[in-house]
């Protein structure tokens, strides 16, 4: 049952839809309401009910109260994949709420039709902000997506989906589930991004080696993909290893010579490795060309940390750090 305070936006939703006038204000008293008590069916059944006076305001409408409204009234049409991507947008602006308590969240009939595509991107939209999910509260509120993940990774496993909402499980803390999601995935077809985000999960828990392992398995999977040897050039350079850093790097631009962010970590790497004046001449040249300040002042950090190097051009390298 509603309590007395989702009872009063309930009715405040309802004069605003039929007789205030005001549709746009009756749907933020509807999400208000859910916001409450994600789990009572009285929201949604009102939302349904005025759904013709609201059409206006939640159809293409941006604002979190409308992507609320978007997802159950897209459920009540049948399309489960718009559902799944309204909550998840939902969710990524609120994870403090837990809205996938809908009881629309999970029906049977969702579950069974939602593709996992979509509840891949749905799951991805939930980390959009960057949240801090690992938490016993925050895994409370994300049960619904784990149960929903697990039905779906049942009934229809699909690697790249499964692999992707992997990432979920272990933005949660639930890394041995991560895994294990990884491994189904795995049992399908094996492909790179299963393999990159069992990377990521073993960086998560402090374990360089099988980090590397995994980016050399997804390696043999796109020994062309240049990202993948800027991951573990990253990674060797995060182990003070640059002579391996600067091998990775250079066999990236062996594949992509002109990608700017390859030869930025290319030229860090090889100041760090070797002193050379000519080659942080290039990373300051080059180092404009990144659209990451934090990645372009890691580089910087590296290259500048070779003792020996004329210091004036040091200089320059910093203060690339503040522009």
């Amino acid at each position: 049952m509603s309590n007395r305070g989702t009872s009063v936006d309930l009715t405040v939703a309802q004069v605003m839809a039929h007789c205030g006038g005001n549709p746009a204000a009756a749907v933020d008293y509807l999400a208000r309401a859910v916001a409450a008590a994600p789990q009572d069916p009285e929201p949604y059944a009102l939302l349904a009910e005025l759904r013709s006076e609201l059409a206006d305001v939640v159809r293409g409408g941006g604002s979190l109260p409308a992507v609320l409204a978007q997802s159950y009234l897209s459920f009540l049409d049948g399309d489960m994949d718009a559902a799944a991507l309204a909550i998840g947008s939902v969710t990524g602006a609120r994870p403090d709420i837990a809205w996938a308590s809908a009881p629309w969240f999970g029906d049977e009939g969702f579950l069974g039709a939602v593709s996992a595509d979509a509840l891949a991107e749905a799951a991805t939209r939930t980390l959009y902000y960057d949240p801090d999910l690992d938490s016993d509260s925050m895994r409370e509120r994300f049960q619904p997506w784990f149960h929903a993940i697990e039905f779906v990774a049942v009934c229809r496993p699909v690697p790249t989906a499964l692999a992707r909402m992997a990432i979920l499980l272990r933005a949660c803390g639930l890394t041995d589930e991560s895994f294990a999601l990884c491994d189904k995935a795995d049992v399908v077809e094996r492909i790179m991004l299963t393999e990159v985000v069992r990377a990521g999960t073993w960086r998560k828990l402090g374990d360089p080696e099988q980090t590397a392992a995994a980016f050399e398995r997804a390696l043999v999977l796109e020994p062309t993909n240049w990202s993948l040897h800027l991951d573990l050039a990253d990674l060797r350079a995060e182990q003070g290893d640059f002579a391996a850093a600067v091998a990775h790097a250079d066999q990236g631009l062996r594949h992509e010579p002109a990608e700017p962010t390859l030869r930025v970590a290319a030229a860090a790497y090889r100041t760090r490795l070797t002193g050379s004046p000519a080659d942080l001449a290039e990373l300051i040249e080059l180092a404009p060309l990144l659209p990451n300040d934090s990645y372009r002042g890691v580089l910087i950090d590296y290259a500048c940390a070779h003792r020996g190097l004329p210091a004036e051009l040091v200089a320059k390298a910093r203060l690339l750090q503040t522009t």
